[in-house]
């Protein structure tokens, strides 16, 4: 008989938990940005700063992985444990450290190369327990991230404190714990599976094989125009929701809660257009959550003075905005030579990130010139350049 250590299922939701509470380090700064702001004067760049550091970092711990296939030399459970407890030691130091504003940057710089160490590894993880549910499985992942992202602003809802604003220390070194805690069962208790494939290796020959079908063309495509929205709206939709409810004299705690339900429902969204994409299709149900999502950028910020309603348009932006992420990924490894699709999901996903830098540092100053209301809409163009690509769907399989 299996020892439950060793079966599929307890392998894949301990997987699924570690990435769960490992991310809650990506936003854990995005979502005290209005404490940072007051205690450290932080201009609108500095802000976003704060966000685009972990984007920067990942970049280039993906890339530097990848290029020297780290994944090859050090066994991927023991790189998702040592990852883990870096980002909780870059994030204790952050909210202990005493470290100003640069030195904070740098540490979210670090944070987002032990990112980089977490995610990617776990994808192949994961991939090595699972086979014919491999879409599902991969869904679930996806989903423990997205609710690990939202999980800083679970914990500054519940923090509390003098005037409804819970010490920025107490959200930070509170993920700090939550990453800690995730280390100990993947050095300990994390296996891989007996569906072990080994990681591609980059080929900087085939690096724009993802561009030269038309297929994985419109997929990567739509891909970068996915990007453009999700993490700006990951980072600054809480942000708006926090404004509109001060402004409408409500309680910051609920609109940190309602912010955290962005990733709840996200992380059904990304299980749910798993199983519909594979009966559906994938071009289908990008498509849908392109036009809805896209249709909330236009909307959520003219919803500024009406709170219950921004609410509602938040969590159905939250849904839609992520729905469609894993999907782009699988169009690329379908539509490319599966000799180097290791290498175009890799390009894919590192230029994604690189997206997501100048619209994450588009928000804020698009809000300091000319307000929450309009601001969001420039979002939008990532999903408008998406659909635009939609014409070449004829040529993608699925």
């Amino acid at each position: 008989m299996t020892s439950w250590p060793d079966r599929k299922l307890f392998q894949t939701a301990l997987l699924s938990g570690t990435v769960l509470l490992s991310m809650s380090v990506w936003f854990s700064a995005s979502a005290v940005i209005p404490q940072l702001t007051e205690e450290w004067t932080l201009t609108a760049g500095q802000q976003a700063w704060m966000t685009m550091a972990v984007q920067l970092g990942f970049v280039a711990g993906a890339l530097v992985g990848a290029i020297f296939n780290i994944s090859d030399r050090i066994p991927a459970t023991r790189l998702v444990g040592m990852s883990t407890l870096l980002g909780a030691v870059a994030t204790a130091l952050f909210a202990y450290g005493g470290t100003g504003t640069e030195g904070a940057i740098a540490l979210r710089f670090v944070t987002g190369i032990a990112m980089a160490g977490v995610y990617p590894p776990g994808m192949q993880i994961m991939a090595s327990w699972c086979r014919e549910d491999r879409g599902l499985c991969i869904g679930v992942l996806v989903g423990a991230l997205t609710l690990g992202s939202g999980l800083p602003h679970l914990l500054n809802g519940l923090a509390g404190g003098a005037g409804g604003i819970p010490p920025w220390q107490w959200v930070m070194g509170g993920t700090a714990v939550l990453a800690g805690v995730a280390a100990l069962p993947a050095f300990t208790l994390m296996k891989m599976g007996p569906h072990v494939v080994r990681a591609a290796s980059f080929n900087w020959r085939h690096a724009l094989e993802g561009f030269t079908h038309p297929g994985a063309r419109a997929a990567n495509i739509g891909y970068f125009g996915h990007m453009w929205e999700l993490y700006a709206m990951w980072a600054w939709a809480p942000i708006l929701l926090l404004a509109a409810y001060d402004a409408a004299g409500w309680s910051p705690t609920s609109a940190r809660l309602a912010a955290f339900g962005i990733f709840v429902v996200g992380a059904a969204a990304c299980i749910l257009a798993g199983f519909w994409a594979d009966r559906v299709g994938r071009v289908r149900v990008t498509s849908l959550s392109l036009i809805v999502s896209g249709a909330c950028c236009l909307v959520a910020g003219f919803l500024f003075h009406s709170p219950i309603a921004l609410t509602l348009v938040c969590l159905v932006w939250g849904f839609a905005v992520i729905a469609d992420s894993a999907q782009f990924s699988a169009l690329v490894s379908e539509e490319t030579n599966p000799a180097w699709t290791g290498t175009a999901l890799q390009v894919q996903t590192s230029t994604g990130f690189l997206v997501t830098m100048v619209s994450l540092q588009l928000i804020p100053l698009l809000v300091d010139r000319i307000g929450f209301e309009w601001a969001f809409t420039f979002l939008a163009l990532g999903p408008v350049v998406a659909l635009l690509y939609r014409r070449h769907a004829d040529t993608v399989t699925r």
